[in-house]
């Protein structure tokens, strides 16, 4: 039982570890910030914004020993969920155990290690396909020599549900990362055949679970069937023990609505019986979002709340307490059936294409991802899949919990990025002298470097940096300069039409004040920048809104993740544009949207108008508006039709057009 946690710094972040530990927590699960998900230092120039706001910042040895001080690692079991910079992150941690005089035979934890899914969802993938492959693969060699009760990869379904995926894509999906990962580490040479099940066995998986709970249940019997048959028949694993399907679940956040949040905590506890309640197929470890996920970063007592949540199934209620209730259902046996069955034709088909890796590669996943998030989108606004306080039921008593929303949840000081970023300077200047003593990187770098050239395996090197108090930015740097980086496709121009624009239609409608905007401004189409600032990487909504413009008659010009307001604002002016639309949900939108605007004024582009979309309290959407934000969409605006529409609007507005009369 433990809850998803950490921000701000290492000291506030321990502080709360300790708190939720006295609590009943029994294990801990790390939320790294993006810079350090993506191998920045929070003083680099994507860092703006960034620095622990969706967890906690990790630039050195130093902040590893703060972040744990006092918790011995020896009895801990840690998640850390973090995955291009993952063997920096486990080396830190092995240091820092050794430090505290821990077997580091004996460490158990997880790194979530699976780059698959951040090419797909989650967008903190820094080095290309072959190279993070690599990284995964030398880990887990690594660990079933050195630390054989760590699972070196966690392999994520859960963020590809959140991108859209269907029952069948998350199954197949993650299965053919499985794969790809099992070969990898078998034709390696690292591991001998005869320590293949040791390495099966040290494999789990990260699930989500929506609020479809016969769907969701049957799916977890179907992920338990799949993955040992493949173990057993691909990779001829023998013992039933090491073809267990163990895996972890963090409920649905992309069902949480910032409409009624109070219906959230029912959504959850739905969510947490579909995962629970069949003993066959029921998760080793589980994690709750809180109600207010959707409004911003929950509070303390907000997380100790979905906590309860699973204490009360765990110790007051008998739902755990027998065989497999299910079990010798037909209902439950067909529906599993025919979850297997086509999901097994779903791997086929991307291992004809090469596996995972060539399917992320040709943009393949991430095109089909795009698409079932779309008609997903799609089935909401049309009222065809129901959602209650958002497209029924709306109508709602006054909710005591947000009375206040600026009380309602928890905000990062804005001044603990400049208390980081010194701290940062402080160790870079005296990691040599004492009383820590380092001995100088460069030399360190130097053979990570070397290490990378070759073909051997890279986490003996790793660990010499974190040794020598090597910075997580120059560590991903020097690994970047043998590597190289890479861009994901974004799968929006493959995406197909969920929405059609016909005649009549909410989008038809929409089209038609599109085009007739075109003719008044003398311009062929409608040119729309979609852009992502810093290091946010949930790229979901993005996509939506860039796929739905499109299909209403905008050029669409969208350049994926990761960008400077400075690049932004070059690529708005040199693509001539008529909006622009930013996406942030790490709550970085402060800092970054503001700038995007300033620099358009000092481009002279005073005409083009800006909206904002993410995870955006209301006191920084009036904030956001007073810098000169045309338009602020949050969650609850789930009509996608209808901000295309109001996106028309604020172009004429800024244009000096009259209003048209055509209703969005």
């Amino acid at each position: 039982m433990r809850t998803y946690a950490g921000h701000s710094t290492a000291e506030a972040s321990n502080e709360l570890y300790r708190r939720n530990l006295a609590k009943g927590q029994t294990g801990l699960s790390v939320a790294f910030d993006l810079p350090t998900q993506t191998g920045y230092d929070p003083d680099h120039i994507l860092a703006r914004g960034e620095v622990g706001r969706v967890g906690v910042p990790v630039s050195h040895l130093g902040d590893m020993r703060r972040l744990f001080q006092d918790i011995p690692l020896e009895q801990m079991n840690t998640s850390m969920t973090i995955n291009a910079t993952a063997m920096w992150l486990l080396a830190l941690y092995q240091v820092v155990a050794e430090e505290q005089g821990a077997d580091i035979t004996r460490l158990q934890g997880t790194t979530q290690n699976d780059i698959v899914k951040e090419y797909l969802s989650r967008g903190t993938h820094v080095f290309p396909p072959g190279p993070s492959l690599r990284l995964t693969t030398d880990m887990i060699a690594y660990t079933v020599s050195h630390m054989p009760k760590w699972n070196p990869i966690n392999i994520c379904s859960y963020h590809l549900q959140e991108a859209g995926a269907t029952p069948v894509q998350e199954i197949a999906y993650a299965m053919s990362t499985a794969i790809a990962v099992l070969d990898a580490v078998r034709d390696g040479g690292q591991v001998p055949q005869e320590r293949m099940g040791d390495v099966v066995a040290r494999i789990s998986f990260f699930v989500n679970a929506g609020v479809r709970f016969v769907e969701e249940m049957c799916k977890m019997r179907a992920f338990g069937r799949i993955w040992d048959q493949v173990t057993r028949e691909r990779y001829g694993i023998q013992d039933p023990k090491q073809r267990r399907f163990r895996y972890g679940v963090q409920v649905n956040s992309l069902g949480l609505t910032e409409a009624q949040p109070e219906n959230n905590v029912q959504r959850i506890v739905l969510e947490m019986l579909a995962v629970t309640l069949s003993k066959d197929a029921r998760a080793r470890a589980v994690q709750l979002p809180a109600w207010n996920e959707a409004l911003g970063l929950p509070r303390p007592w907000d997380q100790q709340w979905s906590l309860r949540i699973q204490q009360v199934l765990a110790h007051e209620s008998d739902l755990l307490e027998y065989e497999d209730i299910f079990a010798g259902s037909h209902v439950i046996e067909a529906k599993v059936d025919a979850l297997v069955a086509e999901s097994l034709a779903e791997i086929e088909r991307i291992q004809e294409m090469g596996g995972a890796m060539a399917a992320v590669e040709s943009g393949y996943l991430k095109a089909e991802l795009v698409s079932s998030h779309a008609e997903r989108r799609a089935r909401i606004e049309s009222g065809q899949e129901k959602i209650v306080g958002v497209n029924i039921f709306e109508t709602t008593e006054p909710n005591p919990l947000t009375a206040d929303l600026d009380t309602a949840i928890q905000t990062v000081d804005p001044a603990v990025e400049a208390r980081v970023v010194e701290a940062l300077a402080a160790w870079r200047d005296t990691r040599y002298q004492p009383p820590f003593n380092h001995p100088r990187p460069c030399k360190a770098l130097e053979r990570l470097k070397e290490a990378a050239k070759g073909t051997g395996n890279l986490m003996e090197a790793t660990l010499e940096c974190a040794r020598a108090g090597v910075t997580t930015g120059e560590w991903a740097g020097a690994l970047r300069e043998v590597f190289g980086e890479y861009r994901a496709p974004t799968g929006v121009s493959s995406a197909p039409v969920a929405v059609t624009a016909e005649a009549g239609s909410a989008l038809g409608e929409v089209r038609a004040r599109v085009e007739a905007t075109a003719r008044e401004l003398g311009v062929g189409r409608l040119r729309f920048l979609v852009g992502k600032p810093g290091l946010d990487g949930h790229s979901n909504g993005a996509e939506q809104i860039a796929v739905r413009a499109r299909d209403a008659g905008f050029e669409v010009v969208y350049q994926g993740i990761r960008l400077t307001p400075e690049q932004i604002v070059d690529a708005a002016v040199d693509e001539d544009v008529h909006a622009v639309g930013l996406s942030i949900l790490s709550g970085s939108h402060a800092q970054l949207v503001p700038d995007v605007v300033q620099r358009l004024r000092v481009a002279g582009a005073t005409d083009i108008p800006v909206i904002a979309g993410g995870i955006i309290p209301n006191g920084d959407a009036e904030q956001l508006k007073a810098a000169g934000v045309a338009a602020v969409f949050t969650p609850k605006d789930f009509d996608i039709t209808g901000i295309i529409g109001r996106i028309v609007d604020e172009i004429r507005k800024a244009n000096k057009l009259d209003p048209l009369e055509v209703p969005a």
